[in-house]
């Protein structure tokens, strides 16, 4: 069903980076192009190296590359990504993507992009919970994201509760089944458009 897709994954800062490693490599499997966007902070939870090695494509974490001043154009990424997955999504992420506050690579080719977009929240159920956070999330919703829902369990801080990023066999399969829909609305000649993609419900 991926085969020939091009998936760009965004990696926030959260202790749910380990599961973004196979997310990508069940995405591979299922035969889609992977390139990956990492924040600053989320090198904190897991190497550029080891998703690069996953991915089979150098990870992004800067507008260019201090080596060779390279630039990554987030122009570019926008375009050539058939899904746009930002996962985790931590409170912080979400905050500035609901505001459009384009200070790094992930937010500012996010607001470029031209395909759908999923994302999934990863965070304490107290931030999840918070009145800003819900408000976020709404207006992500809004622009036509399609959120994928945190589920309950232990958290990082000890505590149980929602807030969990939801599993990857999970999220891959989101994502299948909604090009699989796509893909029917426009054999029947329906038109869509991938910024009006919130209103999928997902297979939940």
């Amino acid at each position: 069903m991926l085969k020939g897709k091009h998936i760009l994954i965004g990696v926030t800062g959260g202790i749910a980076a380990y599961k973004t490693a196979t997310v990508i490599r069940l995405l591979i499997r299922e035969g889609a192009e992977v390139k990956v966007i990492m924040t600053e902070r989320a090198k904190d939870f897991i190497t550029p190296l080891t998703l690069s090695t996953l991915s089979k494509n150098p990870v992004l974490t800067g507008f260019f590359d201090p080596v060779n001043g390279e630039w990554n154009s987030h122009v570019d990424l926008g375009i050539w990504a058939d899904i746009f997955l930002v996962a985790p999504a931590t409170a912080n992420s979400l905050a500035k993507m609901a505001a459009g506050m384009a200070d790094n690579l992930l937010v500012t080719t996010y607001l470029s992009a031209r395909c759908p977009v999923f994302i999934a929240p990863s965070m304490d159920l107290d931030m999840l919970n918070h009145p800003a956070t819900t408000i976020n999330i709404e207006t992500l919703r809004a622009f036509g994201n399609i959120i994928i829902e945190p589920v309950s369990g232990e958290l990082a801080s000890g505590l149980t509760g929602k807030g969990r990023m939801a599993e990857p066999e999970f999220i891959v399969e989101e994502i299948i089944n909604f090009l699989s829909k796509k893909k029917k609305l426009k054999a029947s000649g329906r038109k869509t458009n991938p910024h009006k993609c919130g209103t999928y419900q997902g297979s939940s």
